[in-house]
């Protein structure tokens, strides 16, 4: 028997290497929104989208999520969305996504 779900064919290394790319200049944007002064005011919740679909990316390809049945990937994702709802209200409360004062 194969590990492999039938129907789907394993990705490439030119797969991993695109989803690479994809992670390195989401990253250089994270770091390069920091610098914009423009966007403090959405600067957390950016950081937030732009790790978010890192994460997703990381997620469906590299721990091949993407592949699996919907089942794990609901357990996987369903806790994470909580927590992460969570977090926001948190630091909205708490006033977190004020970076630069008032």
């Amino acid at each position: 028997m194969s590990d492999e779900p039938r129907g789907h064919e394993p990705p490439t290394v030119g797969t991993y290497v695109r989803v690479a790319l994809v992670l390195t200049v989401v990253t250089a944007l994270e770091v390069g929104v920091i610098y914009v002064r423009r966007l403090a005011p959405i600067v957390v919740p950016l950081l937030l989208a732009m790790s978010a679909a890192k994460f997703a990316l990381v997620a469906l390809f590299f721990m091949h999520l993407r592949y699996e049945s919907r089942v794990p990937t609901l357990l996987f994702v369903g806790p994470l969305l909580l927590a992460s709802g969570l977090a926001v209200a948190l630091m909205t409360l708490t006033g977190a996504f004020l970076v630069f004062g008032r």
